[in-house]
Order: structure tokens, then C-alpha cells, then sequence
């Protein structure tokens, strides 16, 4: 396993596991607790499947950290530091994880580690399958959202006609948001 700290936001790391294959298939470890010593405890895990062309978020969280993998298929995770006090506010983060889509090659099995108060979304560039835990219980308190299309984060989806909940079609833009609503850098 490598864990890659990204330079572009504080606090996200990409882990690249160990792909262990045989005739039989594969097996890989998609999370260790290990992976992230400083961080809370993972207490739920969650499955979604989400069709091509699909797009989830942007979400964020004032408490909440999220590890997200993608078994099956293929999406690009955009990544926003909305945290007051980040050196890295402002920033967005855009990778693609999964199977590739465009010819033959090998899934690349990274997960993705998100510190409260950075906006998460994604988009499915094909058919797939996301499992992401958490370390924190539902909370509709600390369920936010930022405007998938918010000129100020510019993301990149890679899907020509998207498809969105209610729920993300209305999220406020980043100019928008109540201070009280704002994410800290630091504070849980």
C-alpha cells in the first residue's frame, strides 16, 4: 500500500493498495484503520450505485470525514477546501478512480480520504458502484452542499448531459453560505 498526501488540499490522501491477482481473480485490502493514525474512527460504511452521467454533490461536512473506494466502474471525484483558515482554501482537487474508460487496462483500486469541510462529489463516467465509510453517524445537520456548478469551483465532471438529485439542483454557491455554515480548518 502507498498513501499519497495531496498537495493540492490538506488532509486528502490517496491510498494505492496492494493488488494481489492470481488465475482466480484479485484481492485487495480497500481499508485499514491503520492508513490514517490521526483521524476518528470509520463507523458506518454506505453503498451507492449510480448510472453513467450521474453526478452527486457537491456535499460537505462540518464534523464528518469520508473514505470513499469505487469496486465497480468508473468516476471522477471532484474535491473543493471550502475550510476558513486552510492554507489551501479555494482549491479543487479533480481525479479520476476506477476502471478506465477509454480501452483495456486496469482498474486502479485507489481510495480516497476526505477531511470535514472539504466539498465531495462525483460523477459516473460509466455505470458504477461507490462504497464510502464515515466517521460520524447521519447527521441532517451536517449534511451540506455547495452548487455542483459554481463558477468559483469550476469543476470539470466529464459528463455532457448530468444527471442530479433535487437536492444538489439547489445547493446554494459558495458566496452564498451562511458564515455560521462554513467549514474551519481544524475544528471538528
Amino acid at each position: 500500500m502507498m498513501r499519497v498526501d495531496s498537495e493540492i488540499i490538506n488532509g486528502v490522501s490517496i491510498i494505492i493498495p496492494d493488488v494481489f491477482q492470481d488465475e482466480r481473480g484479485c484481492f485487495i485490502e480497500t481499508y485499514r484503520r491503520e492508513w490514517f493514525p490521526n483521524s476518528r474512527e470509520m463507523i458506518q460504511g454506505n453503498r451507492a450505485d449510480r448510472a453513467y452521467g450521474s453526478v452527486v454533490g457537491l456535499h460537505y461536512h462540518l464534523h464528518q470525514a469520508d473514505y470513499w473506494y469505487v469496486p465497480f466502474g468508473s468516476c471522477r471525484i471532484v474535491l473543493h477546501d471550502l475550510r476558513v483558515g486552510s492554507s489551501t482554501k479555494g482549491r479543487t482537487l479533480i481525479m479520476d478512480v476506477g476502471a478506465p474508460i477509454d480501452g483495456p487496462g486496469l482498474h486502479n483500486h485507489s481510495g480516497v480520504y476526505i477531511p470535514p469541510g472539504v466539498a465531495h462529489g462525483f460523477s459516473a463516467l460509466t455505470d458504477m458502484t461507490i462504497t464510502y465509510m464515515v466517521d460520524g453517524y447521519y447527521n441532517k445537520h451536517d449534511e451540506l452542499g455547495v452548487a455542483w456548478d459554481d463558477p468559483a469551483i469550476n469543476a470539470q465532471w466529464g459528463v455532457k448531459y448530468p444527471i442530479l438529485s433535487k437536492r444538489d439542483m439547489n445547493n446554494p454557491r459558495i458566496d452564498e453560505i451562511p458564515e455560521r455554515l462554513m467549514p474551519h480548518f481544524g475544528l471538528r
